[in-house]
């Protein structure tokens, strides 16, 4: 989704200004400009598509570990279930933040957090520009603690609310696979490239020279 077919909350508003005149410098210091953004109606599907079979291996694994186990939740499943799906949902972008964070010459100063509500996207962006290894790194490691952590406690322990729970992280990280597989399949002309997390868009932006 493009930024002009949305309005932009005053915070995007005001990274947006930070990314143009970012976008200018770099482009003085000798940097062409890429951008890797991908619409977020094609970011929902697809993201899916991708984790998906990530989804149905954790499950199947489950299952062959703890062939006898019960699949049965209880009556107050919902009630538990939705408060700790969005504590997590907050806790897998502040893992984002936390992350990148480690790369940036302002720690958290260059974080910023925030929701898109139109299409109810909580999102993390940073703002400085980061080699690939330290983008992709911030972009798995959600899906990497909370998607396999829970994975593991899910088969170990024999519960079924947990494995629910690392499904559902499995395809929340799913726009970040989305988005690391669209970085690795670009191919930099020039032998320098960073990496900078698109202020409000779902993507990225190369520059390289």
């Amino acid at each position: 989704m493009k930024g002009k077919e949305r309005k932009l909350s005053p915070a995007e508003l005001k990274r947006k200004e930070a990314y143009e005149r970012l976008c200018q410098e770099m482009e003085q210091a000798g940097y062409r400009k890429r951008e890797l953004t991908v619409g977020l109606l094609a970011a929902n599907t697809l993201s899916l598509l991708l984790s998906l079979p990530f989804a149905i291996a954790i499950t199947v694994i489950y299952f062959l570990v703890n062939p006898q186990g019960s699949f049965q939740l209880s009556s107050l499943w919902w009630l538990v279930f939705f408060p700790v799906f969005f504590l997590l949902t907050a806790v897998h972008e502040f893992i984002h933040g936390l992350t990148w964070s480690r790369f940036c010459s302002r720690g958290f100063g260059s974080i910023a957090f925030g929701v898109i509500w139109k299409a109810l996207t909580p999102y993390c962006s940073c703002s400085e520009p980061l080699t690939k290894g330290q983008y992709i790194l911030g972009g798995a490691m959600p899906t990497l603690v909370l998607g396999l952590v829970l994975s593991a406690a899910a088969i170990a322990l024999a519960r079924p609310f947990l494995l629910v729970l690392a499904v559902t992280m499995v395809l929340a990280g799913g726009g970040d696979m989305l988005i690391i597989a669209k970085l690795l399949c670009y191919r930099p002309e020039g032998r320098e490239a960073l990496y900078y997390d698109h202020p409000y868009e779902c993507g990225l932006t190369a520059f390289e020279r």
